[in-house]
């Protein structure tokens, strides 16, 4: 039996309704998560595999799919665009997930808002 924390979905939930004014949608057939209508950050499982896409400050969507292609990649549709994708479905780092989906909110968010969110430590538990 599957306990909460094994949940990649509830816990991706849990980190990205934790920021403020974020809100969750379906679309696509998966929930994207949003502060004022605008995405800055999507649960996807078009491949088989649960990922969380993410826009990325520029120039590290290259380090991370560099670093880890095992982990990162680059999404479609949104790649083009600096977004990365990161693996859920592996036992990830949810401090990591933490902050990579903080930091597309503070990318997308309206600069009140973004202002209010700090990066979190990664090596905290979440």
């Amino acid at each position: 039996m599957a306990i909460p924390g094994d949940d990649p979905t509830g816990r991706l939930r849990a980190v990205c309704l934790s920021l403020p004014a974020a809100t969750e949608k379906e679309a696509w057939g998966d929930p994207t998560f949003r502060v004022r209508d605008r995405i800055f950050a999507m649960q996807k499982r078009g491949d088989g595999r649960v990922s969380v896409w993410c826009k990325a400050p520029p120039g590290s969507q290259a380090v991370l799919v560099g670093a880890d292609p095992g982990r990162f990649f680059v999404p479609p549709y949104v790649g083009h665009k600096g977004w990365v994708g990161m693996r859920l479905d592996d036992a990830p780092d949810w401090g990591e997930v933490a902050v990579l989906v903080t930091r597309s909110y503070r990318l997308i968010a309206p600069k009140r808002l973004a202002a209010l969110v700090g990066v979190p430590d990664p090596t905290a538990e979440v």
